[in-house]
């Protein structure tokens, strides 16, 4: 078993000593990378075949905690997967500031997420960009492992995986959100960090879930208030 894929399902969805983000969320766990020894890889082609897997099988948010250049082919997928209503999620990339932007993060169809400390600080080795999103705590994160053990993970992998969680959240509680709306309430509620406003380290700023979710429950301030008649 993959001790990062482990981690990552474990940081949506674990629900026993630790407890995911989303921990009611089903995972639908699909082998796109193979152990090498001290690191996992796969080809595109496998990529490609695991997206249309999750779609087929009825996904409704597609966690992809991994980082490369720029696939044509890729885009073609992803773009029919938004257009089927699927949230697509990724990690920023851990190359450093002086990166060129990493795929599927920066694709337009997919939200890019960046990992931050426990003060808030943008993880040193993060990506930066135009294409980031938001930010999630993504360093020193205690995640499970395979054969009941537990890690210790950092990076923009870990980071997405909580924003996938959220946005499992997001869609539990709203099931018909489209992926645009799913967006703009992470970002709309996102806590703002580094310059003021958007900007290239932190995106948005840190995905808040309490007030992503309550976005969606709360009344618009200028609701019209019904006339109720007790009947008497």
């Amino acid at each position: 078993m993959s001790h990062h894929g482990t981690g990552m399902a474990g940081t949506i969805a674990a629900r026993a000593r630790l407890t995911g983000t989303a921990p009611a969320a089903r995972i639908l766990a699909i082998r796109a990378f193979a152990s090498t020894g001290k690191t996992d890889e796969s080809t595109s082609l496998a990529v490609l075949r695991s997206i249309d897997w999750a779609v087929a099988n009825g996904a409704r948010v597609i966690n992809m905690s991994f980082a490369g250049p720029q696939d044509p082919e890729q885009a073609l997928v992803l773009a029919a997967a938004a257009k089927k209503g699927v949230v697509l999620v990724a990690a920023a990339g851990n190359a450093g500031p002086k990166s060129p932007p990493l795929y599927p993060a920066a694709d337009p169809n997919v939200i890019a997420v960046t990992a931050t400390d426990a003060d808030d600080k943008l993880f040193v080795q993060s990506n930066r960009g135009r294409y980031i999103a938001v930010a999630a705590p993504g360093v020193d994160i205690v995640a499970p492992a395979p054969s009941g053990t537990y890690q210790f993970t950092s990076g923009t992998s870990v980071a997405a995986a909580q924003v996938s969680g959220i946005v499992a959240l997001l869609l539990d509680a709203k099931p018909g959100l489209t992926p645009p709306a799913v967006r703009k309430a992470l970002l709309s509620t996102a806590r703002d960090l580094g310059p003021k406003g958007r900007d290239d380290q932190f995106g948005a700023g840190l995905a808040d879930a309490y007030s992503a979710v309550q976005s969606l429950t709360a009344s618009p301030p200028n609701a019209p208030v019904a006339n109720v008649s007790t009947g008497r």
